[in-house]
């Protein structure tokens, strides 16, 4: 399994793949949401983690860019990463097209759990994995 974790910090990229080594998942990092979107128009991803707050694009808008791509890469499941605590804030990653959201600090069972439902969902071939 492949992912995209495009987040600006660093060390929340380093804490995220050493989480995604134990399970033995290769990670692609982007330092940036402008470069996820070049680093996805070059890979294929079987998921797609993504932080909200970044200089530049910020998340909910490289979300949008994903979803309105014309191809089954718009369809790769996304799991927004985010220190961000506002009341509203799930509703508008899910209506931006997220499919699901978790805070930092990342817990690997967190992290694990959504991923885990998220591959269900698409093995019921009720999800959007492709």
């Amino acid at each position: 399994m492949n992912v995209l974790f495009i987040e600006d910090d660093r060390m929340n990229r380093r804490v995220v793949k050493d989480m995604l080594d134990v399970a033995g998942v290769a990670m692609v990092e982007a330092e940036s949401a402008e470069r996820g979107l070049e680093i996805l128009d070059e890979q294929d991803f079987a998921m797609i983690l993504v932080d909200l707050r970044m200089p530049g694009m910020d998340g909910i808008t490289a979300i949008q860019h994903i979803r309105a791509r014309g191809d089954a890469k718009a369809k790769v499941p996304i799991i927004v990463v985010t220190a961000d605590i506002a009341p509203d804030l799930r509703e508008r990653c899910l209506t931006a097209g997220a499919d699901d959201v978790i805070f930092k600090p990342v817990a690997m069972d967190s992290l694990f759990d959504a991923m885990g439902m998220i591959l269900a969902r698409g093995a019921d071939g009720d999800g959007l994995i492709v």
